[in-house]
């Protein structure tokens, strides 16, 4: 298979004929129109002035239209995929930060992104889907008259193809541009690590605002001349409807979704054995290792998690397919790029030693837009710092043991709420959990967890503590047990543990 280097020659890969996307209930579109998609659409972008390097936001929702727009838009553009549920404000902090020239919006959309962009003086670019013609085909409308092209035609390999903001958790969000080279190079790991071929149709429930959709999702599976159906995001209730339609072969989500469809699998034996996964696929945050065994025992297939962040254009590490070994509890081996632990002082450590894992390789973008500081901080000799910190075994295999800026510090004590959890979900009556740090007048930091308990199940707090006392240090040991019905959730389904503790009244 050839090595793209842009989108659209990594959209090469497929047959004139062969289905590149569907979505339920809708026609299949084929890779030779997906490719006169994306020509056309440059033609029309070049046409409304829009050339090579130049930001167009696209606010559409989840599904086929989303998926083709991203990969149109970037075959000579700048693709800046933003969350539709976006409020006013979030739509001009980000239209402002990105310098966007145009914004892609559905027709008849009724996006607070519209008012924005007028008032910024973005062009709009009315997205027209032609449903008939195959999942995700649309015409463009841009709004005004036709303007020169200062650079026009098919975007070159380091040309910028997405940019992204990182979720800023505790800072102001940072733009991490990727070149066609950085998002082919991620497509591409990830495609050989899971032997993803011609033959394999992934089910996309995946946001397609994120790195971990728009890579996994969509990007690497068509790079192998494979199909994706693409849903209209995820919804559990109807996970094993799209399932039974699409007959996939793998897909890929979050934790907080896994558990989800886990929760109705028992209703949907037949619809599991009817069609068999070839693997399932976890990213974007860890998943308990008690619920990587119930997955695998309830679908009969192996889940490889992977390990992944914007600015390396996802994939990071991941654990291998049979027959190669996983381990559970690790996020795997290298899988793309280099990937090594450092100490402070910038020096690389051995195995068995804890430090900062830092990787470097053609998925890893070259820096952050307009932040020296950020650039500084964040690249040592030609290393990119991750800001988790990890230990790596004798044999490659990474564990994760937390993000540096999530590591509790109780009265100079160091917590990782990482290891917390895992003791925490062994306890029978615990569906799901976040430790978390909360503020105490004398100790800086205390021990805090959030906990959803299984359906039908009991458990207080002073029981769950004396579970955690038997198998953790004193100091470890949550003070403050909260349970809920659901825990707060990032816009991509994630669970953030910075900031926890304000959402939930404690700060």
């Amino acid at each position: 298979m050839t090595h793209a280097t842009t989108i659209r020659a990594l959209l090469d890969a497929g047959a004139d004929a062969d289905t590149a996307l569907s979505a339920p209930g809708g026609v299949p579109l084929s890779f030779g129109a997906l490719r006169t998609l994306v020509d056309d659409t440059v033609a029309a972008l070049n046409a409304a002035g829009i050339g090579r390097n130049d930001r167009v936001a696209i606010v559409l929702p989840n599904g086929p239209e989303m998926a083709t727009a991203f990969l149109a838009v970037a075959g000579g553009a700048t693709s800046a995929p933003l969350n539709p549920s976006y409020r006013a404000d979030e739509f001009e902090f980000y239209l402002s930060d990105l310098g966007a020239k145009g914004l892609v919006v559905a027709a008849g959309s009724d996006s607070p992104a519209i008012e924005v962009a007028r008032r910024l003086g973005i062009r709009l670019i009315e997205l027209q889907p032609q449903a008939q013609v195959g999942a995700g085909a649309f015409r463009l409308a841009p709004e005004g008259e036709a303007l020169a092209c200062a650079e026009p035609g098919p975007a070159r390999p380091d040309d910028v193809a997405l940019v992204l903001h990182t979720s800023g958790t505790t800072s102001r969000p940072k733009i991490v541009p990727l070149s066609q080279r950085n998002v082919c190079a991620s497509a591409r790991n990830i495609r050989e690590f899971l032997s993803l071929s011609g033959n394999d149709r992934g089910l996309n429930i995946m946001p397609l605002f994120h790195i971990h959709g728009l890579i996994a999702g969509i990007t690497a599976p068509l790079s192998a001349g494979g199909q994706v159906c693409c849903t209209p995001g995820f919804n559990a209730l109807r996970f094993f409807a799209w399932m039974d339609e699409a007959h996939p072969t793998w897909y890929t989500a979050v934790p907080t979704m896994h558990q989800a469809i886990l929760s109705r699998a028992a209703n949907n034996r037949g619809v599991i054995e009817a069609n068999p996964l070839r693997f399932i696929r976890s990213s974007s945050s860890a998943m308990p290792t008690q619920v990587i065994h119930e997955i695998e025992d309830t679908f009969g297939a192996p889940l490889v998690e992977s390990y992944g962040m914007t600015e390396a254009a996802h994939q990071m590490a991941a654990n291998p397919l049979p027959p190669r070994e996983r381990k559970p509890g690790t996020v795997g081996v290298a899988a793309g790029p280099e990937v090594a632990i450092m100490d402070e002082a910038g020096t690389l450590l051995a195995a068995g030693l804890t430090g900062e894992v830092v990787i470097r390789g053609e998925n890893v973008t070259a820096g952050y837009e307009n932040n020296p500081k950020a650039n500084a901080e964040g690249f040592t000799n030609g290393w990119f710092r991750t800001g988790d910190q990890g230990v790596m075994d004798a044999d490659g295999y990474l564990t994760i043991t937390g993000r540096l800026k999530e590591i509790i510090n109780r009265g100079g004590e160091k917590v990782s709420p990482r290891e917390v959890d895992e003791v925490l979900m062994d306890h029978p009556a615990v569906g799901q959990v976040v430790v978390f740090a909360m503020p105490h007048p004398k100790l800086g930091e205390e021990v805090a967890a959030a906990v959803v308990l299984r359906e039908g199940a009991t458990l207080t707090e002073r029981e769950l503590r004396d579970f955690a006392a038997q198998r953790l240090a004193d100091f470890k040991v949550p003070r403050k047990v909260l349970f809920l019905d659901e825990i707060p959730k990032g816009a991509t389904g994630k669970l953030q543990r910075i900031g926890l503790a304000a959402k939930l009244g404690l700060a």
